[in-house]
């Protein structure tokens, strides 16, 4: 067997979610003895041990689920949190508008519970790096937690305890990522460290925060092509000629502010 089929099959200590027939994720990690409980019946882990991706299980009284190993939008939304997650359709927007590539070496603040940063890792690829500056021990501890259970040892991370706010002592960076209640704090700190032609992206929640942000980014003058976006989603029912939108759906969650930074001025 590949090293490919390898990761196609549920192992002993990963991650996997078990899934019913309303497509409800219950999520645990498999241990050889254990045994998964639900509403009154049970598995053992040692029974989905070694089966594939994907597969069908039957719990003690019979109900059917599904065992899988979960994609990073079913891990982010389930994964323990020390501080509110970003959705995926906002993760998935910054890898976007934020350009973040293969080998780009990406400075972050408000790395929170790690979705953010394991977006930025799995964009970035191995050549790349992450430099991820959070105030909050509590908070670097659980992010740390997250991003190992799912991606592993990532050497290309460095998760620092410090005050963005208060400065960031950095050698150049291409992107700057933020998402933190005043980033219009960390704009002079950012403006310093980004390379030319770099991009600068914030997240925040609230139109007043959009505002300052965008006022301080005015304020520098090597930052320029300044844009605010959100993103919403609606998914849709469909079941034979009952084709209509959802009831419900993620609608605003925040607002993503990009700029680039350009050359200096020379006489």
């Amino acid at each position: 067997m590949d090293q490919t089929d390898n990761k196609r099959i549920l192992r002993d200590g990963q991650r996997i979610h078990v899934v019913d027939r309303k497509d409800r994720h219950y999520a645990l990690t498999l241990k050889a003895g254990d045994t998964f409980q639900h509403s009154g019946e049970t598995v053992l882990h040692d029974a989905l041990i070694g089966q594939p991706d994907g597969s069908r299980i039957t719990l003690s009284r019979g109900t059917p689920m599904l065992a899988i190993i979960p994609t990073f939008a079913d891990y982010v939304m389930k994964m323990p949190r020390g501080a509110q997650i970003l959705y995926p359709k906002d993760l998935a927007t910054i890898a976007m508008w934020a350009d973040i590539y293969p080998g780009a070496v990406v400075f972050e603040s408000g790395c929170g519970s790690g979705a953010l940063t394991m977006t930025l890792l799995r964009a970035v690829g191995d050549q790349g790096r992450v430099i991820s500056h959070e105030i909050r021990e509590d908070f670097l501890k659980t992010a740390r937690r997250n991003i190992e259970r799912y991606l592993g040892d990532v050497p290309n991370l460095s998760l620092i305890h410090n005050d963005a706010y208060a400065g960031i002592d950095e050698p150049p960076v291409d992107r700057v990522v933020l998402d933190l209640p005043e980033p219009w704090n960390v704009v002079p700190h950012a403006a310093k460290i980004l390379r030319p032609g770099g991009v600068f992206l914030s997240f925040v929640p609230t139109v007043p925060q959009i505002v300052t942000t965008v006022e301080a980014l005015g304020r520098e003058g090597i930052i320029t092509m300044v844009e605010t976006i959100e993103v919403l989603i609606r998914t849709w029912n469909i079941e034979g000629r009952s084709v209509r939108p959802d009831h419900r759906m993620v609608a605003h969650t925040g607002f993503l502010t990009i700029a680039r930074r350009v050359a200096d001025q020379t006489a």
